[in-house]
């Protein structure tokens, strides 16, 4: 899988709310990016072996 289709694929998962993983600093490096033109709020968990993209949920307002 070519590191673009990972990182769209990677980015469409996280827009649906979900976390998403990577392995490689430069497929991290073009998910940072991609998130950040987007300006979408999430938190990024670096390890050793790879990064975690978690998406932060907005708590709900009721209507009054």
């Amino acid at each position: 899988m070519s590191q673009k289709k990972l990182v769209k694929d990677m980015l469409q998962q996280i827009i649906s709310g979900y976390s998403a993983y990577v392995e490689s600093k430069e497929a991290a490096d073009m998910l940072k990016k991609e998130i950040k033109l987007l300006n979408l709020d999430v938190h990024e968990d670096c390890t050793e072996i790879g990064s975690w993209f978690i998406p932060v949920k907005q708590e709900s307002q009721s209507i009054k």
